[in-house]
């Protein structure tokens, strides 16, 4: 009699330990026929896009359309993280807008920290680095600096665009629109470039004071 309760009880002993395991097991990807990983996340949401395998190396950009027309320059900042080259519109703690950024080389690192908008122009070039040409017009240096690089007699130097500018710091390291390499490495002179149709509105939305925090 006893030895058959010893069973009875190890028996529902090894059975409980068998189901909490199973129930702590998290579900493996859901596969599709092809073998290919299926999004759980319903289409359109945050969750869906940060899923998708091409995050965060993706050009896309996300927005939230609801929570970007309550959004304003008294409750927004910019997050940019140059581990995953992804900028954030924020409203508090809830993302506006996520869209792909490019920041400095190894060279000329982008800054890390926080930091406030000083200045806000939507047309603005480079007085630094940019293109010189010559009397011609013809492109002689596609990537100067207006400091170290010499100009040929009749040339010039052109500074590069740096539209929608926001300035971070007093030495010339700011947030605009640039080229974003299909590579998505790190590839600017310490700014940080953002796509041409999603900087005018980040722009719109913060004000000279808004705290952009870089990590």
């Amino acid at each position: 009699m006893n030895m058959t309760r010893l069973l009875l009880q190890t028996l529902a002993a090894a059975t409980a330990l068998l189901l909490a395991n199973c129930a702590n097991q998290k579900p493996g990807p859901q596969v599709d026929k092809d073998g290919k990983p299926i999004n759980p996340y319903p289409p359109g949401t945050y969750d869906h896009f940060k899923a998708d395998p091409s995050y965060p190396k993706t050009h896309g950009v996300w927005k939230n359309d609801e929570l970007l027309s309550s959004t304003h320059a008294g409750n927004s900042h910019i997050k940019i993280d140059l581990k995953t080259q992804r900028g954030f519109l924020m409203n508090g703690e809830e993302v506006v807008i996520d869209y792909p950024i490019c920041s400095g080389t190894a060279s000329r690192p982008t800054p890390e920290g926080t930091f406030y908008i000083l200045e806000k122009i939507v047309d603005k070039s480079s007085n630094r680095y940019g293109r010189i040409v010559d009397a011609a017009g013809v492109v002689v240096n596609s990537d100067a600096d207006s400091l170290n690089d010499p100009i040929p007699e009749g040339g010039k130097f052109v500074g590069a665009p740096m539209n929608y500018w926001m300035r971070l710091t007093h030495d010339g390291v700011g947030h605009h629109i640039g080229p974003i390499p299909r590579s998505r490495r790190p590839s600017s002179h310490a700014c940080v470039r953002g796509p041409r149709a999603t900087m005018p509105i980040v722009y719109s939305k913060v004000k000279v004071g808004t705290r952009v925090l870089i990590e």
